[in-house]
């Protein structure tokens, strides 16, 4: 090899370490920015509603903003982490930036070579999919015309883990749900049937919100919201 390319590769490679460096260093780090949930949302596994629900943040809670993906913002709260529309977050700052990725381009030509430093968005983490004991169903609060919600819990109270249905909605079976429900959050009054038996037998109806279920508590096995 002519000592003129050895010298020239040699020079290369230190730059492309000095400037790879220099970035590191230099890159700002994403920082957590509070806010407050504004309605009852699903809290999702991904940026979207084609995500399962892990959880449902209510009116009122605090949130971290870690970053955001399009319209899709993933918080930090008590309970379940994941993903909701940043249409319903208040904030108290800006939400923090997608963590940075840094990319190096080495060309050569006439003049020597050269190294060209871009630094671009990666993509936010995104959790597996769980498996839930209901079918797939239109999502809760992700569009704004979006209403009509009944969240069922299983503590009383509204506390614990949740799941909710729409208008229309009917579950004959529950099966890992069954016998777990406490609590029915109903704010727009929809007419819930809810039952001890699978295949909606021995029922009961509540048009209202119910914090205790009295002896109806973990005991339902089927569900119909009208």
């Amino acid at each position: 090899m002519h000592r003129r390319t050895r010298k020239m590769l040699l020079n290369l490679a230190t730059g492309v370490a000095v400037a790879a460096t220099a970035v590191v260093v230099f890159l700002p780090a994403a920082q957590a920015a509070p806010g407050t949930v504004t309605t009852n949302v699903n809290v999702r596994s991904g940026p979207g509603t084609n995500f399962s629900v892990v959880d449902t943040a209510r009116t009122g809670t605090p949130v971290d903003v870690q970053q955001c993906q399009g319209s899709w913002c993933y918080i930090s709260k008590p309970g379940p982490d994941g993903w909701i529309s940043s249409n319903f977050i208040s904030r108290g700052g800006r939400a923090a930036p997608a963590q940075p990725g840094v990319g190096v381009t080495i060309g050569g030509g006439n003049g020597g070579p050269s190294i060209s430093i871009g630094v671009g968005n990666q993509n936010p983490p995104v959790r597996p999919t769980p498996s839930r004991p209901y079918p797939s169903r239109p999502p809760v609060y992700e569009e704004p015309d979006l209403a009509g919600e009944v969240c069922f819990f299983d503590g009383p109270r509204f506390r614990g883990q949740s799941t909710c249905l729409g208008s229309g909605d009917t579950v004959s079976n529950l099966r890992s749900w069954g016998d777990r429900i406490s609590s029915i959050d109903n704010p727009d009054g929809l007419s819930v049937q809810v039952c001890s038996e699978i295949g909606f037998r021995n029922c009961r109806t509540y048009t209202t919100s119910a914090s205790s279920l009295n002896d109806f508590d973990n005991f339902i096995v089927s569900v119909r919201v009208r």
